[in-house]
């Protein structure tokens, strides 16, 4: 009987990133931990980047790319973002804004729809009025703009805790009414420090239960005074 051999023209290496947005921030963060099957390849290899910036400083930057799946295509998506970013700044005389960068970035992904990017992108940064602004992709450029968002393999792990703590769902004012009267808690933006907090406990949960998630916790924050990349060990085995 003949054998026919897998192809491993794209391959999932691991990891999971996550994104939230609030008054005058936007967080990004992915873990650095990158795999094939249960081999680990590198325990630092990054998911987030700044975009925009000096190639090797990132000095200048003020928009984020997170991106999970197949690494060679997610570090061609994102040379390839950063120089059109670039180019529009050297062309135009100011920097792009998130919401031209998110079309930008989704034109790119519907191009190469008939053999796209296997990779789950998210782009966030600051919009007009300075608010947190992200923006999630599928691999053929399909996006919308979010308050939260997980991608990678613990997506369905992080997504509902994320659910919870940061749009509310299924949470209820006591003593608003009874059974289905109840008032849903509204959802307003958490503080920066709050969402921090957040963005390592779902990651602290997620290497507990997913093999491919671990080693290292890096985040991305922007604000308008900057992007500030914060890093925190994650568990190694």
């Amino acid at each position: 009987m003949r054998q026919v051999k897998k192809s491993t023209a794209s391959i999932h290496n691991g990891g999971s990133t996550l994104a939230i947005a609030g008054n005058g921030f936007a967080i990004i963060a992915g873990d650095t931990r990158s795999t094939s099957g249960y081999s680990i390849n590198s325990r630092y290899s990054p998911k987030v980047f700044a975009i925009g910036g000096d190639d090797e400083t990132g000095e200048g930057a003020h928009i984020i790319l997170s991106v999970v799946g197949f690494a060679a295509d997610g570090t061609a998506l994102k040379e390839r973002l950063s120089a059109i970013v670039k180019m529009y700044k050297y062309q135009h005389g100011k920097k792009m804004s998130v919401k031209a960068c998110a079309q930008r970035l989704a034109t790119i992904l519907y191009s190469k729809r008939f053999f796209p990017y296997y990779v789950t992108a998210i782009l966030g940064g600051l919009d007009e009025e300075d608010k947190g602004a992200l923006y999630s992709y599928d691999p053929v450029g399909s996006y919308e703009r979010e308050q939260c968002r997980a991608a990678g393999v613990a997506a369905s792990l992080i997504m509902p805790f994320l659910d919870n703590q940061v749009n509310f769902k299924n949470q209820y004012m006591p003593g608003t009414g009874d059974g289905h009267d109840l008032q849903a808690r509204k959802a307003l933006p958490l503080p920066r420090e709050e969402v921090e907090q957040l963005v390592r406990d779902a990651f602290t949960s997620a290497t507990e239960r997913h093999i491919e998630v671990g080693d290292g916790l890096q985040m991305l924050v922007i604000t308008k005074d900057g992007i500030k990349d914060i890093y925190h060990p994650l568990k190694r085995d």
